[in-house]
């Protein structure tokens, strides 16, 4: 269209139109005989029409589609046998034929001539050859020119209607791809009422097909009712798992009633929601524990599922709005009506009684290892605990689907996994689904992907709050020099249990496990693992001779580290209690006997606290690690100055290391020595961490020995420090243990839990004393409306 007139070109010009040149230099094309371009769809009569005709044959309203002109109606080809002026011309003479280089006419049709042709087009689109001639008469066009108008506009409209109809043909195919899918997975959960297993289509009928159904659905309700109270009763659960463990011990008498704050009556127990118990150990290593298993027959579908989950997890690391939104503090969250819209499920998904809410979340992080090493941790459990130390306390692998090629390639899993917080106050996540790995080999980036059980796995019970995981993972894009570029997308289900008040909106926002802290943890794991098999290392001395003893110094600081993130947190090994009954008070106690290596043997008493302080992450940090102003700090010193011995560095940020510290104690000798050893770590956005253990110079001189370090006795105190959500300042978590007693036996009295209470309290006082600021047991302040929803 030029000009906002139709313009009508030639066949033979629309040739060389198309995108697709003729490359020059290919000799082979000039012994090719002449031909028609789409002469098995042209009518006949036009393809001996001379130039002039074909340009005189008129335009239709809009843009041809390919080029082609077609009458595609009988009632035209008719009309071209019976009149001659349609029929081939006789060849013209040389002298008389146009020159090559003559320039093409073009026939424009007004905008009078356009709109009375359509006018009669929407009455008629077949005008006989009288309306045609009266039609021409009025315009001053050509018969020929208003015929071929009509026949062009027919075939325009017939290839609207044509990719009118291909979109609700491909919407129709969609809609039965999925309803195929729902079907396959009725069809698996039907069992036979007579021996319970499997049935054969044509058993039962429709209404015993449901009532089996309903049977089953009502027998998940009662197994989950009776794991609930078993958490209470102390009995066995339907599932066969341990009761919960006892919060105290028979022989351990805390007396929690002299706490109250009316002294006559003891105050109510503070329960946070957690597991009953474990997995037994025998179930534990099982390789298909309590029987979840998925079928031979179901594999080939559930494979098609998890290339469609990677699918959906690719375009959602690839979209932007409307379906990501990016919020104040710069997350982007997931418009969840949007994301119904395009990426909806395929499989019907199992429904849960009462509240529960999404929450989704990306980020982008730059790691410093390559892909094919990252595949490998995520396909290995205990290598992705390892990685994730601070998020994931219980992995394995139930069942190998299929192992895929080398590298991981293909491969499908059945997993189990346990998802912490650093804190009792939040509650933990446990979950089956799968993982699935492919490569994109055109990209050069590999996808993980995770997606729920739902429709192969049934019969998964657990204690904790109820968690889906749905189309979670990420896309790993290596990058030069050994850096891979990882974008995390999480994408989760979970039931709307009460959070407390200090941690509510950060755990409403999806931030205590959203995308930014795995991707946050992941830059840093990455970072300390460089740090761990670098081999050109600047930070040996005296104290750390080798690089193996680096090494291992190393290793040892990873176990304490572990240790303080398995201690606080509130998974089914353990049970918290509140010392009061005040809805703000957030210190929580437990106590736990231990007789295994790696940590003091006796009673052990685990207190943890968390407050909300008006200074930034960053800022607690850099107190907590300055040597300076650190010895002001009771919990961190007793009182007495330390300096550092031996530091290894662990990622970019200068404070970010293994150090081991010398307190300077009055009691200090030849040969008695206190030694801290302290990891300190931070993240703009993932937060701070610091944890440390005393140590005794043979301890650390075993270590660097190389001998196995896994004896050494190690009682991890630290501070966990968070980024508030959506207002000023941070969350503060610090967490403190103390053997109570070497005696087993022993009964844990009442000034443990006081002195263990006014050393957390005097602690945070401290530290806002030191910044500048007031103590306070306030929450953080509440968001503004806007952003009080994800």
């Amino acid at each position: 269209m030029i000009g906002g007139a139709n313009v009508v070109v030639s066949p033979d010009s629309l040739i060389f139109s198309s995108p697709i040149q003729n490359p020059s230099g290919l000799g082979f094309m000039a012994s090719m005989p002449p031909f028609h371009a789409f002469s098995s769809i042209m009518p006949e009569g036009m393809m001996g029409m001379s130039k002039e005709e074909e340009m005189e044959s008129g335009s239709g309203s809009g843009p041809l589609d390919g080029g082609v002109l077609s009458c595609g109606e009988e009632h035209d080809d008719e009309l071209m046998q019976q009149h001659p002026l349609l029929l081939p011309p006789p060849p013209q003479p040389p002298s008389q034929q146009p020159a090559a280089g003559k320039k093409k006419r073009y026939h424009r049709h007004t905008a009078r001539q356009i709109q009375e042709m359509e006018a009669l087009f929407k009455e008629c689109p077949h005008p006989d050859e009288k309306q045609r001639m009266k039609l021409s008469q009025e315009l001053g066009l050509k018969p020929r020119q208003v015929k071929f108008w009509f026949q062009n506009r027919r075939t325009q409209l017939k290839a609207q209607h044509d990719r009118a109809d291909n979109v609700g043909l491909r919407a129709e195919n969609e809609s039965l791809k999925n309803e195929n899918f729902r079907l396959q997975a009725a069809v698996r959960n039907v069992v036979c009422r007579n021996c319970g297993g499997p049935a054969i289509l044509g058993e039962m009928s429709f209404d015993e097909q449901q009532l089996h159904i309903e049977n089953a659905r009502l027998k998940d309700e009662l197994e989950r009712l009776s794991c609930i109270t078993s958490r209470y009763s102390g009995g066995r659960s339907p599932l066969g798992l341990a009761p919960a463990p006892l919060l105290l011990a028979p022989s351990l008498d805390l007396d929690m009633g002299v706490y109250s704050r009316h002294f006559n009556e003891p105050p109510p127990l503070e329960m946070i929601p957690v597991a009953a118990a474990p997995l037994s150990e025998d179930l534990q290593h099982s390789p298909f524990a309590g029987g979840l298993t998925v079928l031979d027959q179901d594999k080939p579908l559930l494979l098609d599922l998890a290339m469609t989950a990677a699918d959906y997890l690719v375009r959602m690391c690839n979209a932007g709005e409307p379906l990501w939104v990016r919020k104040s503090n710069n997350v982007e969250v997931l418009d969840l009506e949007e994301h119904s819209k395009r990426l909806a499920w395929p499989m019907e998904l199992k429904q849960h009684d009462g509240e529960f809410r999404t929450e989704a979340s990306r980020d982008t992080a730059m790691v410093i290892m390559n892909s094919i090493t990252l595949v490998d941790a995520f396909l290995d459990a205990n290598k992705w605990m390892e990685l994730f130390p601070s998020i994931v306390s219980k992995s394995r692998t139930v069942q190998v689907l299929s192992s895929g090629v080398a590298g991981g390639n293909g491969c499908l899993q059945l997993m189990h996994g346990e998802l912490q917080f650093l804190s009792p106050l939040v509650a933990a996540r446990e979950a089956y689904f799968f993982r699935y790995c492919q490569k994109n080999s055109e990209e050069g980036s590999w996808i993980m992907v995770d997606f729920p059980v739902d429709g192969f796995v049934e019969g998964v019970q657990t204690c904790f709050p109820w968690y889906r995981r749905r189309t979670s993972g990420c896309i790993i894009q290596d990058m030069p020099n050994g850096y891979s570029r990882v974008t995390w997308v999480e994408h989760a289900e979970v039931e709307d249990k009460p959070v407390h008040q200090v941690f509510r909106h950060f755990v409403s926002s999806g931030m205590a496990y959203g995308a930014t802290r795995w991707a946050s943890t992941l830059q840093r794991q990455c970072e300390r693992l460089a740090s761990l098999m670098a081999r050109n290392i600047s930070d040996l001395g005296a104290v750390i001779p080798s690089p193996e003893a680096r090494k291992n110094m190393m290793k040892l600081s990873q176990r304490m580290v572990r240790t303080f993130c398995a201690t606080v947190c509130a998974t089914g090994a353990q049970s918290w209690t509140a010392l009061s009954d005040s809805p703000d008070d957030t210190v929580r106690v437990t106590t736990r006997k231990n007789t295994e290596p790696g940590q003091p043997s006796g009673v052990i008493l685990a207190a943890v606290s968390t407050t909300w302080l008006p200074f930034s992450h960053q800022q607690v940090f850099e107190l907590l690690t300055d040597e300076q102003r650190r010895s002001q700090l009771d919990m961190l010193s007793s009182g007495n100055s330390s300096h550092e011995v031996a530091h290894i560095a662990n990622g970019s940020h200068p404070r970010n290391c293994v150090s081991l510290l010398r307190v300077n104690a009055a009691n200090n000798s030849a040969h008695s020595v206190e030694l801290l050893l302290q990891e300190s770590s931070t993240h703009p956005t993932g937060g701070s961490i610091l944890v440390y253990a005393t140590v005794d110079v043979d301890a650390v001189q075993v270590a660097m020995s190389g001998e196995d370090p896994s004896y050494i006795p190690l009682l991890p105190t630290g501070f966990v420090i968070l980024p508030a959500s959506d207002a000023a300042g941070c969350l503060f978590t610090v967490g403190t243990q103390v053997l109570a007693s070497a005696v087993h036996s022993a009964k844990l009295n009442l000034s443990s839990v006081t002195a263990i209470n006014n050393h957390l309290s005097n602690t945070v006082q401290q530290i806002t004393s030191m910044l500048g600021g007031v103590a306070t047991e306030q929450s953080p302040p509440a968001p503004t409306p806007e952003h009080s929803h994800a």
